[in-house]
């Protein structure tokens, strides 16, 4: 077991199967030394996405909830740079970056809060290589009523 599975077993995380497409894209794409995973929702360890992910900050859902669902996107993106990685997370050499899409009213102004929970988790999980540059945007509606998407970028070996 590498560094980072024995981080997750520490953390008490175990990655879940990786959600397939639901359009014309795939989940990930390699080339040269860079691992780029499209975005990933808040689905839960049982592949499904809880009421209590669904809908805008702001309105039906407020910051804990966010965070929580910011935090189990970074899991399905390490779920995803699993699969991309025949299964060996110990490729990833940083997160050179996350992109963080929240499903918010227009007035709420707690974005980078929300976002922190999926940064959070990959500084937990990765250590210093966790350390990312990162963009957070307000949108008006994700996929599935999602609360947030997040997407990454990883330096491989």
């Amino acid at each position: 077991m590498n560094a980072i599975e024995t981080r997750l077993a520490s953390l008490g995380i175990t990655l879940p199967a990786p959600a397939a497409p639901v359009a014309n894209y795939v989940p990930y794409v390699i080339t040269g030394n860079l691992l780029v995973i499209s975005g990933q929702l808040c689905f839960g360890p049982d592949g499904k996405l809880a009421d209590r992910h669904k809908g805008k900050l702001g309105a039906e859902i407020f910051n804990e909830a966010g965070l929580e669902a910011a935090r189990l996107c970074a899991i399905n993106v390490l779920a995803q740079a699993k699969a991309a990685l025949d299964g060996d997370l110990g490729r990833i050499v940083r997160c050179v970056r996350l992109g963080g899409f929240i499903n918010a009213i227009p007035t709420f102004a707690a974005l980078p809060t929300v976002m922190n929970g999926a940064s959070d988790l990959m500084v937990e999980v990765l250590g210093d290589k966790g350390r990312h540059a990162r963009s957070t945007i307000g949108v008006a509606e994700l996929p599935a009523d999602a609360a947030v998407e997040v997407e990454a970028m990883f330096e491989i070996a």
